[in-house]
């Protein structure tokens, strides 16, 4: 019987000769391997090679987050030299029809010219202060025969001006009467005085326009307080970063949470929202440390919604209690990101997946490779995939929710089953642990929820929406760094509500404010349900922008 040979590999190690006459010669020394041995080291090969790889990869992606455009739109001329290949891959999943559709051509746009005219930029009824420059009764005399020159023409220039915010104090005085005749024959006289309007904030020389501007520059002008300060000292009024904290807390308490309560209430009546967050530091939150992350929570409603309404809502951390607490009163859609707590909610909130991080994914993959392999490479056709369907939908956009639907199920639903089969094979072809990799992987693990919104015409094929009004309290955090306390993180919850939704509602957030402040206190003594008519969808004209 024939004995079975073991394989072995032979590997050559070159060691110099230690005779120096013979320096320039080497002795080459045979090493031999068994079969596991060497498919070990194969194996230990491929894993270096694969971590080399990855981290190659997240350099390239730290250096395009730090220096790079932040635009996730494929590269100019890309997308045509990629439509073959996807056309391709869309005529083998549902044949040739629409392998040969027409390219969507997208509106090009002209910046607009800004005007040299000072009447052109400044809002109508715009007060006009006019000095006259005229030349004294000497200087009209004439040189040549001594009389007196007559006005036959003027110019006239136009500048803007401005002045710092200036600042003043009211005194509101409240008259007692009484009745002397009374007094004469009775000896009491009937006394009668001025009714007080109720104040907003009680013991306080804060009024609302005071705390409004304060409020507009911190959450809509992403001001610190303490820069606040140092610009109200320089026009020389003393008004401590303490003081303002607390007539913020206390006017978002009193006035500004009641109406955040009834837009709540309002949010979880719609059918369709939008939901995101994101990291927030709080310094002094009881059994945590200061560096503990806590979060912003984000709930909007959709662009089907009549009255748009955006809340945020501080959680000290991102479980998916938070949420479900949140909408416990709500049923229906909502779009959300990839995150798995999401997914956790009951089954009557349904979670509607997102494109663009789709698209952000295969975005990062492609930035990965070195600019002459991207043409043509697999994430160049992943993301060419997902332009396709935001472009297919920029078409729809007009159309009714009905008309959408029917539209989506004859135009996307091809190019969603062809990136499917196409993500299928792709998978087979390349590392989990790559870019590419993570992005497929991320493809094929939501896509339950990212094909959701062929259900429904009034949902949205991204979560955009929910992540613009999130970037105001990025924006402001970038500044103001951090929140101190837990009741000063919810105020500010709170206060970027209101001042988004008005903003929403095509409102001046300052102008909204200081309606606010100044009608509730009394409002509130006539009407328990007062705060309704504080939300923004009711506010007068003088509060429109």
């Amino acid at each position: 019987m024939a004995k079975t040979l073991d394989f072995y590999a032979v590997l050559w190690y070159d060691f110099p000769m230690e005779n120096k006459k013979n320096t320039a010669t080497n002795n080459p020394e045979i090493v031999t391997l068994s079969r596991a041995e060497y498919e070990s080291q194969q194996a230990q090969l491929t894993e270096l090679k694969l971590q080399n790889q990855w981290l190659l990869e997240q350099l390239g992606l730290a250096k395009k987050r730090q220096f790079g455009k932040s635009s996730e739109r494929l590269q100019e001329g890309l997308m045509d030299q990629l439509s073959l290949m996807a056309n391709e891959a869309e005529a083998y999943a549902y044949g040739t029809k629409n392998a040969t559709e027409e390219q969507v051509k997208v509106k090009a746009h002209a910046r607009k010219r800004q005007s040299g005219n000072v009447l052109d930029i400044v809002p109508e009824g715009t007060p006009t202060e006019v000095v006259e420059h005229r030349l004294s009764e000497e200087e009209r005399i004439c040189d040549t025969c001594g009389s007196v020159m007559e006005e036959i023409g003027k110019e006239v220039r136009r500048s803007l001006k401005m002045e710092p915010a200036r600042f003043w104090i009211q005194e509101d005085v409240y008259y007692t009467y009484a009745c002397k005749q009374c007094e004469s024959e009775t000896g009491e006289g009937n006394l009668r005085k001025t009714p007080k309007k109720p104040t907003f904030c009680p013991g306080s020389f804060a009024s609302p326009e005071a705390v409004a501007h304060i409020m507009t520059q911190k959450f809509v002008m992403y001001s610190p307080l303490y820069r606040l300060e140092q610009e109200f000292q320089r026009q020389g009024l003393k008004l401590s970063r303490q003081t303002m904290a607390n007539w913020i807390l206390q006017a978002s308490d009193t006035w500004l949470r009641p109406v955040y309560d009834a837009l709540h209430r309002k949010l979880c009546q719609e059918s369709v929202l939008h939901g995101d967050e994101t990291t927030l530091q709080v310094l002094k939150e009881p059994g945590r440390t200061s560096t503990s992350k806590s979060y912003m929570w984000l709930y909007r409603t959709s662009g089907c919604a009549k009255q748009p309404i955006v809340l945020y809502e501080y959680q000290p951390s991102r479980k998916a209690e938070h949420a479900q607490a949140f909408l416990k009163d709500f049923s229906g859609w909502l779009h959300a990101d990839g995150y798995q707590g999401y997914h956790k909610l009951p089954e009557k909130i349904r979670v509607v997946g997102c494109w663009a991080h789709v698209r952000r994914k295969f975005d990062e993959a492609l930035q990965t490779l070195p600019k002459e392999k991207q043409q043509g490479s697999l994430a160049a056709v992943g993301e060419c995939y997902c332009t396709k369907l935001f472009q297919l939908e920029e078409t729809l956009s007009e159309l009714t929710a009905e008309e959408r639907y029917t539209k989506r199920l004859e135009l996307e639903k091809p190019v969603l089953d062809a990136l499917l089969a196409w993500a299928e094979d792709a998978s087979v072809k390349t590392a989990p642990k790559s870019a590419l990799g993570k992005a497929l992987h991320y493809l094929r693990e939501q896509w339950p929820y990212l094909v959701r919104y062929l259900e429904d015409g009034r949902l949205e094929l991204s979560n955009n929406r929910a992540e613009r009004s999130i970037k105001p309290f990025v924006m402001g955090r970038k500044n103001w760094l951090f929140s101190n306390t837990p009741a000063g993180a919810q105020s500010s919850a709170v206060i970027y509500s209101l001042i988004e939704t008005a903003k929403e509602n095509d409102l001046d957030p300052y102008r909204y404010l200081v309606w606010l402040l100044h009608n509730a206190p009394e409002q509130s003594q006539k009407d328990e349900d007062w705060p309704e008519f504080f939300l923004p969808v009711n506010a007068p004209k003088e509060c429109r922008s």
